[in-house]
């Protein structure tokens, strides 16, 4: 399966601003619609994308 743009969209987002909820924010979209999205991108590309932590 391929990336969408949407998927590496938020991808980006989420590297860039350093969290999933600020991208979720800039993005206006919720947090678990963000998380989902790189989920589901890490499972297209068959890697782990990101290193999660619960930090805030």
């Amino acid at each position: 399966m391929k990336a969408t743009s949407e998927e590496l969209a938020i991808f980006v987002a989420v590297v860039e601003s350093g969290s999933f909820s600020r991208a979720a924010e800039q993005l206006g979209q919720a947090n678990s619609a963000v998380s989902r999205a790189v989920k589901k991108l890490e499972m297209k590309l068959g890697v782990s994308l990101l290193n999660r932590t619960t930090d805030s």
